[in-house]
């Protein structure tokens, strides 16, 4: 089954083709980085406009790389939510659209299940059940997963997630847009010179709280007489150290109580080099597989959405198509239910 993938939840326009029988065919992606910086943040409008200019020219470059036509398409996956309301609808109306006008198939993807499953489109793709940690935008979760549709909430955030953290972060330390890269830039050139806390590190539970790692920052940052180079890499090293610390400590403690040896980490804060050698490290003394999309994967993509919607599209069974469509702004990933 050759499904199409679009993705278009925020501040990227993503496109992809993916096979159920080859694989993954072709993929494209604009970010709007650029765009954006200048505001210090996303701005929805400017976003929805920009996925208007970029999602049929980011189509027509998938099916040429592919060597496939319109026509060779069996399904359309989108991402249905959750996002931004504006954004999504330009996805979401296209891929409907395009469904209708071809007589195929189409799915809503649920976002963070795309960045779930994202790991399953590498060469030695982790085996059900496993335990995820979803570090994407404002998420922060950790999720038992028994199959596709199958996720038991384990762990989530009581306030701000750690990419936000690592965002708000970056502009309490002058530092540019998008905030995650550029904190985790500096924080490799920083050294041990500050103490941050370790929200919740020892709670019972398996939550999150990042908030307060924030106020702290600030807080360290008002007390500094020169807020120099060296400060702010310092700050940075030692801000990235608490973040990693707490997912790493949570990630260990979700496996020894579920009782299970897998871990797979997505999402944007995935992609941080210091959280991937600590839990490799964590890993390796203790027998535990871990698995991590590409760095390229760990963002917003339309793979994650093409290889989401195929599987849910492969499962169905074949019926009456309702080309009608909606949005999920929020969405509990949770209620999710198994392809049938």
């Amino acid at each position: 089954m050759l499904v199409l993938g679009i993705e278009s939840s925020c501040d990227e326009t993503g496109v992809a083709l993916y096979d159920t029988r080859r694989g993954l065919l072709a993929h494209a992606l604009h970010s709007q980085i650029d765009m954006h910086a200048a505001y210090g943040g996303v701005v929805p409008e400017l976003a929805s406009r920009d996925h208007i200019r970029r999602a049929l020219p980011l189509t027509q470059q998938v099916l040429a790389q592919a060597d496939k036509t319109l026509q060779d398409l069996e399904g359309i996956a989108y991402t249905q939510g959750p996002g931004l309301a504006g954004a999504l609808l330009v996805g979401t109306s296209i891929a409907q659209s395009l469904a209708m006008a071809l007589n195929v198939p189409s799915v809503g993807v649920h976002h963070l299940e795309g960045h779930l499953l994202a790991p399953m489109l590498e060469e030695n793709p982790p085996a059900f059940p496993f335990v995820a940690l979803l570090v994407s935008g404002g998420h922060s979760q950790l999720m038992r997963v028994d199959g596709i549709g199958q996720y038991e909430l384990l762990g989530d955030t009581l306030d701000d997630a750690a990419g936000e953290a690592f965002d708000k972060t970056a502009k309490l330390l002058g530092l540019g847009y998008p905030g995650g890269p550029a904190v985790s830039k500096l924080a490799d050139q920083g050294k041990p010179q500050f103490q941050l806390p370790r929200p919740m590190l020892n709670s019972p539970d398996l939550n999150f709280s990042f908030s307060g790692l924030k106020t702290a920052v600030l807080t360290l940052v008002n007390n500094q007489p020169e807020l120099n180079e060296e400060t702010i890499k310092d700050i940075a090293w030692e801000f990235q150290e608490s973040v990693t610390e707490i997912l790493v400590h949570k990630c260990l403690k979700a496996l020894k109580q579920t009782k299970l040896k897998r871990l797979v980490v997505s999402g944007g804060v995935g992609a941080n080099k210091r959280l991937r050698t600590r839990l490799n490290e964590a890993a390796a003394k203790r027998g535990i597989s871990v698995n991590y999309p590409r760095l390229e994967f760990c963002t917003d993509n339309g793979a994650m959405i093409a290889f989401a919607g195929a599987m849910r599209l492969h499962a169905m069974q074949p019926g009456k198509q309702d080309y009608s469509f909606s949005i999920r702004p929020r969405w509990d990933l949770t209620e999710l239910k198994a392809p049938q």
